[in-house]
């Protein structure tokens, strides 16, 4: 998600975006654990995402 698009959204929008993404992160990792998860990249775009986020909600 590019931070143009986030800086259009609320501080509501934003801490529900936070909570999903850390819990699709949550799920990657068990699936990636598992070896059900074949594509290891969206690990570190999800982390990515997180950190876009925190840094838009403590601005």
């Amino acid at each position: 998600m590019k931070i143009r698009e986030l800086r259009q959204k609320s501080k509501e929008e934003l801490a529900r975006m936070l909570w999903e993404k850390r819990n699709s992160l949550l799920s990657l990792r068990f699936d990636i654990s598992g070896g059900r998860v074949k594509n290891v990249k969206s690990m570190h775009e999800a982390k990515k995402d997180i950190a876009r986020i925190l840094t838009l909600l403590k601005q």
